[in-house]
């Protein structure tokens, strides 16, 4: 880590307190929704900005929390359960063990510099190409700015695997699996483990 991301840890968010009762109160007003998978629209373009930071979007996060418990997945967007908006949650461990639990609206990746980069070349998975994995390279630090559920400015850090599902969540949200950065070949083979497969969550079919 540089000197200048040094400096301003201080702006980062807190997500490590209370983690338990802070996802639980979601999912316990929420309703799971089934997981939209490669192949639908949805997927595979930008979302909407979030703008209204309402009820709706309240209702919404409950819900995407109560999928991801259900569909027992780490971090999931808005997409995924079919909404075209910006935002994703998160209820994931990052290499230390300590557990994350979070929101974000509008998220965006912060350019780190290249001596804050060391890939980490481990496999990734996805709800929505499920019983798929590949081996991917990511840098195992991660730093994603946005907005909470209230519309105010946040800033997450992530390590290791809480990087990498930082990472992933935010591609989702402008159209991007993982296996879009697979090559040809290790995509191709992930879509066959996909077809193979039997996902042990409900599925939205691509008609």
């Amino acid at each position: 880590m540089t000197q200048e991301i040094d400096q301003r840890v201080d702006d980062f968010i807190d997500d490590t307190q209370d983690c338990e009762a802070r996802e639980r109160a979601y999912r316990e007003r929420g309703t799971a929704r089934p997981i939209t998978v490669v192949g639908n629209p949805v997927l595979h373009s930008e979302c909407r900005d979030v703008t209204e930071f309402d009820d709706g979007l309240a209702a919404l996060i409950d819900d995407m929390f109560a999928s991801q418990r259900a569909a027992e997945g780490v971090g999931l967007a808005a997409n995924q359960i079919g909404v075209d908006l910006k935002v994703f949650v998160y209820d994931c461990h990052d290499d230390d063990g300590v557990r994350h639990v979070g929101v974000v609206c509008n998220p965006v990746l912060e350019d780190l510099p290249a001596e804050s980069r060391v890939l980490d070349d481990n496999n990734e998975g996805c709800l929505s190409v499920p019983t798929a994995y590949a081996e991917l390279a990511r840098p195992d630090y991660a730093v994603v700015t946005g907005q909470n559920a209230a519309g105010e400015p946040i800033r997450v850090r992530g390590t290791g695997y809480f990087a990498r599902c930082l990472q992933h969540e935010t591609d989702h949200l402008y159209g991007r699996l993982y296996i879009d950065r697979l090559s040809k070949r290790e995509r191709k083979r992930a879509l066959k483990m996909m077809e193979e497969g039997t996902p042990r969550y409900e599925t939205v079919p691509n008609d």
